[in-house]
């Protein structure tokens, strides 16, 4: 346990725009007099805590790197561990983005031990609880720890579920854990009366460890805020994570620990395939492809050792990989009702057939090897209903970008929530389609994202699975949100008005409508078609629908323009092949790409490789960095493979006549 009272004696590092008032507390030793006058940095992405290529490192040398990709590039390797920095302060929205752990793990290790921000991301949060790092939303704690004043630690447990409470007062998930599991300490009985519910509070509720000694599941009912420990059907993990888990699985149990029930276990090889086919020659001098390698070769043991499924084939002499974790798992594993956990926040992309999904860090992922559980506090809900007829070039990305523009969460009010999408317009999308929403739950700042399962659920997992259609039916009985469930907020949205939307870069809620651009079109040299969000069956069906209008008037991608495509599992590779895709994207001089993770993290061709480049992609995030220096629009896939034709951001109509130009005359941003 902690220390009831505790103190900080090290500087406090206000992250300002100012970028002179930043180097100067960096570089000058400067201790600014009264941080909260000064504009603080929002929406501070886990990328910039830890940028994709210093998480091929999971120990202390995590420190060393702690924010270099800071926007405008201030922070240099060691500034923050020299700088003898102890409390960290930003603005809204404090990690948000990726699940990576090594986010908060470089804070901590770098001396950091308290974050203040005005608003902390759910999983970003919880990871800082996991391994020991204090948060708080209270700026008035600051003139406090200037001070010298000894501050309770129940300050900082201050509106969490008695779980999470007891975590920090035990300094980490995993000592919370060891004492749970030797009896020392419990979670309180959950006791909600049988009340209306939404879908993901009744499978939490289905879920729920009811007796921790017998094992038995399953309790009434469930409301937001009630904090329990629910048990898992399916636990995933790439190599980005699975060797620091295994390190800390290690570190805890000793070198013979043993995974539980390792069949619902799954390792996947998908988010570094392509590296070196991006990385710089600096960073491969400074041995960081080596690095990187090891993590493959650390997990393959790993997986071999406990008897985990691994995805991590390459086929022949070909990069890329079996498939994109979250692709996979509901290509073939995610069922009605499921509650999955994964190392990455585009876990939700399950919730397409309602299941309940969501990311979680390293200390999740390897406590939940040792107990198949995950601790889960019950979030409020909102529903997004989307009725009307869309036109035909509107698709499932264009809804999300017009969500991620609207005001409730645009100001923070979602994260943390659960995002339910429903309505004519929903039911209508294919699974496919329902993905790309559930997906980007992530993007919204939610807990996980769903969709109620029904008839397109059972279509998918009779024709896609091979599933019997009375099992599939049996499945999806019950799970759909009762009538008079609770939602904090209800959005409806009218189909009918949505026009293909792009989002301006550096945040995904940057929507606009593409004819709203303006008369100067936006040249690009880069289009990016994929990632888990748009590398599925039906995305390619919407490049290929493109591509094919274009070749039927003798025009080719703009010369101008490189233009990836790539996919997010074998299975998507083959569907390309039979349907005779492969030969159309090569025909129009798109280079198709195996299947993996890629420039959506920096990691495979499609990045931008200077500031003035510009590319447009039908991932699901753009926050800076992400994909490189450059600015990155996202798009539907339909306005993706319209861009890489016309060689500026365009969307695309049925049977429309495309206007490539000049795009070295076009304006750049």
């Amino acid at each position: 346990m902690r220390d009831a009272k505790t103190t900080f004696d090290g500087r406090i590092l206000y992250l300002t725009e100012d970028e002179a008032l930043l180097r100067a507390q960096l570089y000058d030793g400067v201790d600014l007099p009264d941080g909260q006058d000064h504009k603080l940095i929002d929406n501070i992405s886990t990328d910039e805590l830890t940028p994709g290529w210093v998480c091929y490192y999971y120990d202390e040398t995590l420190a060393r790197y702690c924010l270099v990709g800071l926007r405008g590039g201030n922070v240099e390797k060691d500034a923050i561990k020299n700088g003898k920095f102890s409390v960290i302060v930003s603005g809204v929205s404090k990690g948000c983005g990726s699940s990576r752990e090594t986010a908060p793990f470089s804070e901590l290790k770098a001396g950091v031990r308290l974050v203040i921000a005005k608003n902390i991301e759910k999983i970003y949060g919880q990871n800082c609880q996991n391994i020991g790092l204090l948060t708080s939303t209270d700026f008035s704690l600051i003139d406090r720890i200037k001070n010298g004043e000894e501050i309770s630690i129940d300050e900082f447990t201050e509106g969490l579920d008695p779980i999470a409470a007891e975590i920090v007062r035990h300094g980490g998930l995993f000592a919370y854990n060891k004492a749970r599991l030797a009896g020392e300490t419990a979670p309180p009985a959950v006791e909600t009366p049988s009340r209306p519910m939404t879908l993901c509070e009744k499978i939490i509720s289905r879920r729920a460890i009811a007796d921790a000694k017998t094992g038995a599941l399953g309790i009434d009912a469930v409301r937001p805020g009630d904090a329990l420990f629910v048990r898992t059907d399916v636990r995933f993990s790439h190599e980005y994570v699975t060797p620091m888990a295994e390190a800390l699985f290690k570190m805890g149990l000793g070198d013979d620990a043993r995974v539980h029930d390792p069949g619902s276990v799954f390792a996947f090889r998908d988010h570094l395939t392509f590296l070196d086919k991006v990385m710089s020659q600096e960073r491969i001098e400074q041995g960081l492809l080596d690095v990187a390698n090891e993590l493959e070769v650390k997990q393959r043991t790993f997986a071999e050792k406990q008897g985990v499924k691994l995805y991590g084939e390459q086929m022949g002499n070909r990069l890329g990989s079996q498939a994109i974790c979250h692709s996979k798992i509901l290509e073939e594993y995610a069922e009605p009702g499921m509650l999955i956990i994964g190392t990455d926040s585009h876990t939700p992309h399950a919730g397409a057939i309602g299941a309940v999904a969501f990311g979680v860090g390293t200390t999740a992922i390897f406590n939940s090897w040792i107990t198949k559980d995950v601790r889960v506090k019950v979030p409020q809900s909102f529903k997004v209903v989307i009725s009307g007829e869309p036109a035909p070039n509107v698709t499932a990305k264009d809804y999300m970008l017009e969500i991620l523009r609207h005001p409730y969460i645009r100001d923070g009010e979602a994260i943390g929530q659960i995002i339910e999408y429903a309505g004519p317009a929903v039911e209508a999308l294919s699974v496919d389609e329902r993905a790309t929403m559930t997906n980007m739950a992530a993007e919204v700042g939610a807990f996980t994202g769903i969709i109620a399962a029904d008839e397109k659920s059972v279509e998918f997992m009779v024709n896609e699975r091979g599933m019997s259609r009375a099992r599939a039916e049996e499945l999806i009985s019950g799970m759909q949100s009762d009538p008079e469930a609770e939602y904090v907020k209800v959005i409806e949205i009218d189909a009918s008005v949505i026009r293909p939307m792009a989002a301006l870069p550096n945040d995904p809620g940057n929507g606009v409508f593409i004819d709203e651009l303006g008369d100067a079109p936006i040249r690009i040299d880069i289009a990016y078609a994929g990632s888990c969000t748009a590398g599925k069956k039906e995305d390619m069906d919407m490049y290929a629908r493109v591509f094919a209008d274009a070749d039927e008037q003798g025009l080719r991608v703009h010369p101008d323009v490189q233009v990836f495509i790539q996919c997010g599992s074998t299975e998507v590779r083959e569907y390309c092949r039979e349907q005779g895709y492969l030969e159309l994207f090569e025909r129009m001089g798109a280079e198709f790409i195996e299947p993996g993770c890629g420039a959506c993290i920096a990691a495979g061709p499609g990045v931008t490789s200077s500031p003035d480049e510009v590319s447009i992609s039908s991932q699901n995030r753009n926050f800076p960095g992400r994909s490189g220096p450059g600015n990155l629009y996202l798009g539907s896939p339909y306005s993706v493979a319209a861009s890489a034709v016309c060689g500026y951001v365009t969307s695309w109509t049925p049977g429309q006549h495309f206007e490539p130009v000049d795009a070295r005359k076009l304006a750049t941003v």
